[in-house]
């Protein structure tokens, strides 16, 4: 269990934002096999949803089979940032998330994302105007710096803390570094080290039990965030949450599991985007969850022009049976009506 200012979740499991993937069917799916305490929605512009824009507004839906879920916002501008957090509140987010690690050009080039790690006191000023925006718990994701030449994610941590801020997620990477290179677990602890009371949740890399494991003693943090891990292993949550209480690392899924999940998955996209959009938008996030599998290759290329749920789970079911196996199970979402 994790306190994050007056919230208590019953996991310091994290499933980290990703951009085009972290929908509201993805977190109900990955809910669905246990172990994940908070989720967070997709990276949200402020000034898109103080301007009403329809697409801000499909990044973050939200509904009671996902709770506690996050709203991951960014911005430049205090006032903005300030009254998109009172949007997320009054929509019934438990937590808002201020990114100011996003190391892509197109945020950067706001004065967004990575870009406050370059003004501590830009950064520092806009976490205090959201605090004071809403009651809800406040949070912010940074990197450990620019550059190796300005590592400032403990002195950054420390005045976010001194602001009103309730947790920080720190990734283990600079921004001149992006996804790729080492992850700095001795730099994370630094940020551990260097606040007080507030939770520090660890982020980068964590991709099985054993590296999250990992992450926690190396580093004495609070909690930790996954992202793509979640992808590769849809049960990363159950099986780490499993393996930090019993010692022992449940068995990884088989490919059976893997397509269940995907079909499963399908399925929900179906139901909330509708079919042709649904099956569409699953082509790319499908690429994330059949890899590492012998037959990723063959099922990308099978899907890459799939539009229909009839023809994508006849697919699934060829794969299934790749695997030795059939399915007869139906799958369906206990807020499907929720979802329409």
């Amino acid at each position: 269990m994790i306190k994050i200012k007056n919230l208590q979740i019953q996991s310091n499991l994290f499933l980290a934002p990703l951009a085009g993937y972290t929908n509201l069917p993805f977190r109900i799916a990955i809910r669905q096999n246990g172990g994940v305490g908070l989720t967070v929605s997709e990276l949200v512009n402020a000034r898109s949803l103080i301007e009403k824009k329809q697409k801000a507004f499909q990044l973050v839906e939200i509904c009671d089979q996902d709770r506690p879920v996050a709203s991951q916002i960014f911005g430049a501008k205090k006032e903005e940032m300030a009254e998109a957090a009172r949007i997320l509140d009054e929509i019934g987010f438990d937590v808002i998330d201020l990114n100011m690690g996003c190391p892509v050009r197109k945020v950067v080039a706001t004065g967004a994302g990575a870009a406050l790690l370059t003004d501590l006191k830009k950064a520092v000023s806009i976490a205090a105007e959201v605090v004071k925006a809403t009651s809800k718990p406040v949070t912010v994701k940074i990197r450990l710096g620019w550059d190796d030449s300005s590592i400032i994610a403990p002195e950054l941590a420390k005045a976010l803390e001194d602001a009103g801020i309730a947790a920080v997620t720190v990734h283990g990477r600079t921004r001149a570094q992006g996804f790729s290179g080492p992850v700095r677990l001795d730099q994370i602890k630094r940020v551990v080290d260097s606040v007080k009371t507030i939770p520090i949740i660890a982020n980068g890399n964590i991709v099985s039990p054993e590296s999250a494991k990992e992450m926690f003693e190396q580093t004495g943090c609070s909690g930790i965030s996954i992202g793509r891990g979640a992808f590769y292993d849809p049960w990363i949550f159950y099986r780490t949450q499993e393996f930090l209480n019993n010692g022992k690392v449940p068995s990884p899924p088989t490919m059976l599991d893997r397509l269940e999940f995907i079909k499963r998955h399908l399925r929900l996209m179906v139901a909330h985007f509708g079919e042709k959009r649904g099956c569409i938008m699953f082509r790319k996030v499908v690429h994330l969850e059949v890899k590492g599998l012998n037959i990723a290759s063959e099922f990308r290329r099978q899907t890459s022009n799939i539009s229909s749920l009839a023809e994508f789970e006849q697919m699934i079911d060829r794969f299934i049976g790749i695997a030795g196996k059939s399915v007869a199970k139906e799958y369906t979402c206990c807020c499907d009506s929720n979802l329409g």
